[in-house]
């Protein structure tokens, strides 16, 4: 009842300040209309009062209240009452130049019809004066709140944040519009940066032009700038990068707009600007699926996510719960990921049909009974151990769980009628110089030897580091330098493919959408980045100045780690699909029954705990590089 009352009392308190605001316009219009009748008589008769005829006088007089009658009424069709004047802006100029005359000719009528004659050229100075007071009367608060504003900025003093704004677009316009009339945001343009050449010296909403992307910083220091806003929306991802990375080397703090759609949307508000992250640093256009295909053969079935609390794993279950399943299954050894995937899901898609399952791939029972139980249609095998260092100190259990819990998920998916199953593996099982690199390679010979014999599509997706995710190297950075540093790198070359987190998991479901049967697909994930150059970027946007407050520091290559990685082997060739940023490596042809001959004897060694597991994983992928000394 309480929320009731006050709801009923807050709009009222609206409504009683609107129409106090329309009637304090009404009053306005009608002195507006009798001053522009006697401004026009003023006019025609030569700037003189004593020569103005007395019979034109009186008609004035005589038919104030009906033209006064012909405005208001004119003026409240066109919505001019109804305006938030603080905003006004070219669509209130339009309704303001085309209410006039309509009004004027509405008068004009009515003297005639009454009987009036006015002089000739009353009817083109009359509207002249009643559109300028009229304008006058609009924009005038504006202006005063504007001039208010620059004022109160003024005492503050250094209170006011000073702003560049990279871009002269319309994004860039309706930003400093909104800056300027806004009580709430102490922020001051100072200048705005374009390419454009034609634009050099011009002004846009009073803020001018000062140069192109080279004079950023030059113009941050001249103009003391404190923050940065990259206002284009239009642009490519790799426009932006180098824009950014410009910025970066301000040490002001980089704020971007998300994307176009915000301003064919008309959204582009001071709320929607956020940081720029290290991803807009990439450079790199993010891949696009084919949402239609994804749905379609996603809808109505039953999907099976393994490690499906994880990284991937969690990100798989989010895009695929939209997609309308019949049932998402999501298995994962570790209870603390499965219960926050769970209870995610269950606030955002209370209508989804969700099982989560705490299980090991390596269980051949469990595994098997899981698949008898729910029959799923489409599995996403995510599970694997994916630290190269923990794996370089623990193969038995990189073998164990990687080789051996895919080989048994994809018995399972063979015995119960699996209609599609997609692998997670990366591009480290590429010529791989680490044993869980090796053990993601196995997965892909599994994978592919099962595809010749099963009824089940078997593919696999080999992808690059992914931001963000377990164990990636963007949440080591940002720990250490919240900690003061120093940022560790293993070597000052090493470079990276990266992706982010749902671009990948859009592979892998464009993946599962196109398959066939015996695929690898493979992301072009563009240019490589020097991570040395990823640490000196996110310690920038951070707000510090790399090796003066945060230091970086050189640890070595660790035990099987590359200085770059590779996409495909030597063997494979890469085809072109539907969608131009992902290929799909030609299979290698292998024995079958040899290769699993030798998956049985890796097995009895692993579980032995032999130490011989690099030679015997070396007889499987003659592409791995044992590292020296193991």
């Amino acid at each position: 009842m309480k929320g009731t009352v006050v709801k009923v009392k807050k709009s009222g308190i609206h409504d009683k300040e609107l129409l106090i605001r329309q009637l304090f316009l009404l009053c306005v219009d009608a002195v507006s209309v009798l001053t522009a009748a006697f401004a026009a008589l003023f006019l025609r008769f030569d700037l003189s009062l004593q020569k103005i005829q007395e019979p034109y006088l009186e008609q004035v007089w005589k038919m104030l209240p009906a033209g006064i009658l012909c405005v208001l009424v004119t003026y409240w069709l066109f919505r001019l009452y109804r305006s938030v004047w603080r905003y006004a802006g070219f669509f209130e100029l339009q309704q303001i130049v085309f209410a006039v005359p309509v009004a004027t000719v509405v008068q004009l009528a009515v003297y005639t019809i009454a009987g009036y004659k006015m002089p000739r050229s009353f009817w083109i100075l009359y509207p002249a004066a009643l559109m300028m007071l009229t304008m006058l009367t609009r924009f005038s608060y504006r202006a005063f709140r504007r001039l208010r504003k620059r004022v109160t900025d003024r005492m503050r003093g250094n209170g006011i944040t000073r702003v560049m704004i990279v871009g002269a677009g319309a994004a860039a316009d309706m930003l400093i519009r909104e800056l300027r009339t806004s009580d709430h945001i102490r922020m001051h343009v100072e200048c705005v940066i374009d390419d454009n050449e034609e634009l050099r010296d011009c002004m846009i909403q009073g803020c001018r032009i000062v140069g192109g992307r080279d004079c950023i910083i030059t113009a941050a220091k001249q103009y003391q700038i404190d923050e940065i806003i990259i206002a284009m929306p239009s642009v490519g991802k790799k426009t932006v990068a180098e824009i950014a990375r410009i910025c970066n080397e301000t040490g002001c703090e980089l704020k971007t707009l998300p994307g176009v759609y915000q301003l064919v949307n008309d959204e582009v508000r001071i709320s929607k600007l956020r940081h720029v992250e290290i991803e807009d640093l990439l450079g790199r256009e993010p891949v696009v699926v084919d949402l239609t295909a994804i749905t379609g053969y996603l809808a109505g079935q039953t999907v099976l996510v393994t490690g499906g609390g994880g990284s991937i794993g969690s990100e798989l279950c989010r895009q695929i719960a939209t997609a309308g399943p019949k049932q998402l299954i999501i298995v994962d050894i570790y209870e603390n990921n499965a219960y926050e995937i769970q209870q995610e899901l269950r606030r955002k898609h209370p209508e989804l049909n969700l099982v989560v399952l705490i299980a090991s791939v390596r269980n051949t029972n469990r595994m098997n009974s899981i698949f008898e139980t729910y029959l799923p249609n489409i599995v996403f095998h995510a599970a694997a151990h994916k630290h190269v260092p923990l794996m370089e100190d623990s193969p038995n259990e990189a073998i164990k769980n990687n080789v051996f819990g895919t080989l048994k998920t994809v018995q399972a998916a063979d015995r119960y009628g699996v209609e599609r199953f997609v692998l997670i593996s990366t591009d480290k099982a590429v010529n791989p110089t680490n044993i869980m690199g090796a053990s993601k390679r196995i997965c892909e010979m599994i994978v592919q030897a099962y595809n010749r014999k099963s009824q089940t599509e078997y593919v696999a997706v080999r992808f690059g580091n992914v931001l963000g995710s377990n164990g990636s190297v963007i949440p080591l950075f940002k720990q250490q330098i919240k900690e003061g540093g120093p940022v560790t790198v293993t070597h000052p070359d090493i470079i990276r493919y990266f992706m982010t987190i749902p671009e990948a998991v859009s592979l892998v479901l464009q993946a599962g959408s196109s398959a066939h049967g015996g695929e690898i697909f493979v992301l072009d994930m563009g240019e490589p980045v020097k991570i040395v150059d990823l640490a000196k970027n996110l310690i920038r946007l951070s707000g510090y100045i790399p090796n003066e407050d945060i230091m970086i520091e050189y640890t070595g290559l660790r035990p099987g780690e590359k200085l770059y990685e590779e996409r495909l082997m030597a063997e494979e060739g890469l085809l072109k699909t539907a969608n131009d940023r992902i290929s799909v490596a030609q299979p290698i042809q292998m024995d079958d029954e040899d290769f699993f001959e030798r998956l049985n004897v890796l097995k009895d060694a692993v579980y032995e705990e032999t130490g011989e597991v690099r030679e015997m994983v070396k007889k499987i992928v003659p592409t791995y590089k044992k590292p020296k000394g193991k």
